[in-house]
């Protein structure tokens, strides 16, 4: 059954060396520091209404780009 999480295989397993409880235990703690980051990150995205590069208006106002003059094709009027 794909609900009985009994019957099913472990979700971490160490393949290779022996680990002690503290180190499993950081382990774990890594892993699960990581994915909450990560959701975190997406609901961010989520709430903002992040738009990609494609949709952002202000590429079309012709922004500078760094480099050997570009004070030329700046506003600036000097």
């Amino acid at each position: 059954m794909a609900g009985d999480r009994t019957q099913s295989a472990p979700f971490l397993q160490v393949v290779r060396g022996d680990l002690s409880h503290e180190e499993t235990a950081a382990l774990v703690a890594v892993l699960t520091a990581r994915a909450r980051a990560v959701q975190a990150a997406r609901e961010r995205a989520a709430a903002t209404g992040s738009r990609s590069g494609w949709s952002d208006r202000a590429r079309l106002l012709g922004v500078p780009r760094p480099g050997p003059d570009s004070w030329r094709r700046s506003f600036h009027p000097g």
